[in-house]
């Protein structure tokens, strides 16, 4: 079983409670993963798990390596007890998220820089009246604010913002009215400015491109390449069901107590994504099969997912026209690629064909 999102201790204790196979993605946040990311920056060379040719001719291949590394983590079991077991990890390094990774910092860098500047410009601008209230402001920039509880807040991630205060002068206006005299000085006030320093922080191309997965799977049943695969096999059959699902015309929000309605609703949905990705299944299969293909989202494909099938039928309605008192029905909006589609999934033509017409026999009341 590979799941993305599914690292908790009461996984990780029900999976190894029930002799269940796991394969999921450690958290950053999770201490295990950073300890894990720092081993393998610190090896010269992982083994090779996995290569694939580049998306592009002009692409670079794409390699995974990695090995499995044993430590020991909490898990929780059924009856609620914790206790410290022994659990694999798996240490991957891949090329491809190395440089997607290395892009998008380059990226959130250039636009957090921007940023910068707006908020050096605006702090340096600020003039405070004595040295007591240039230092709030500068707890309150840090995040050092009295009644502040919990992890200080980090507003920039790619750059390290430094802030101390100086003492300075600046020009007033005169206290009386009128013309002042030549010789007269011009009216000033002392008081503190906040001057910033800012350095950007430089992101090492050896901490890109690294995840750590958990399995409650021993490497004798299953090597590191098979775990990887496991898990990048889970991508392409249980993540799109959930991320059709975060649509909200999927399902509108709605407020369950009692745990029978919530668990009830889940079934639903478990049931609903089945039936979804089987649909998805053999319309794909049917298609390899014949060597056909649909119009899809850019032109014709022979990998429509579900929700491009789903909106194929979108057209079609069926119309009811009455006239002296009969009642005809037409079909509409029926293709090829819709009978098609019925043959891939075992569907009869009959659901898309027009009743016959019939009249209308006058209306009888029963008492």
């Amino acid at each position: 079983m590979a799941d993305r999102k599914g690292y908790s201790r009461r996984t990780l204790g029900l999976c190894l409670e029930q002799g269940i196979g796991l394969v999921t993605l450690v958290p950053r946040t999770c201490a295990v993963r950073q300890a894990l990311e720092a081993w393998g920056q610190q090896q010269s060379a992982l083994p090779l798990l996995v290569e694939k040719p580049g998306r592009t001719k002009d692409e670079a291949p794409r390699r995974w390596h990695g090995h499995s590394v044993m430590r020991p983590v909490e898990v929780e079991y059924s009856d609620g007890r914790v206790a410290q077991e022994v659990v694999r990890f798996v240490v991957v390094h891949s090329s491809q998220l190395a440089q997607q990774q290395a892009q998008s910092s380059a990226v959130a860098q250039a636009q957090e820089a921007e940023a910068v500047a707006d908020h050096v410009k605006h702090v340096q601008a600020r003039w405070f009246a004595c040295l007591p209230d240039a230092e709030a402001a500068i707890a309150a920039h840090e995040g050092r604010g009295q009644g502040r509880r919990g992890r200080r807040p980090r507003p920039w991630r790619y750059h390290t913002v430094r802030y101390r205060s100086v003492s300075a002068t600046r020009h007033t206006r005169r206290a009386r009215r009128g013309r002042p005299a030549k010789t007269d000085p011009l009216p000033t006030e002392s008081g503190d400015r906040l001057e910033v320093e800012v350095e950007a922080l430089v992101n090492p191309a050896e901490e890109n491109g690294w995840t750590v997965l958990a399995t409650t799977v021993c490497a004798e049943a299953c090597g590191d390449a098979e775990i990887l695969h496991a898990y990048q096999e889970q991508n392409t059959t249980v993540e799109p069901g959930f991320r059709w699902i975060k649509n909200p015309a999927a399902i509108s929000p709605v407020w369950l107590e009692k745990p029978e309605r919530i668990a009830a609703l889940a079934l639903l949905t478990v049931v609903g994504l089945l039936v979804y990705t089987v649909i998805q299944r053999q319309v794909r299969l049917h298609l390899l099969t014949h060597e056909q293909q649909l119009l899809g989202n850019k032109g014709e494909t022979a990998t429509p997912t579900a929700a491009v099938v789903f909106t194929l039928f979108s057209p079609v309605a069926l119309v009811q026209i009455r006239k002296g008192g009969q009642t005809v029905y037409q079909m509409y909006g029926v293709q090829s690629y819709h009978l098609l589609i019925c043959d891939a999934l075992g569907l009869s033509y009959a659901w898309y064909e027009a009743p016959m017409a019939h009249k209308n026999s006058k209306r009888t009341h029963t008492p």
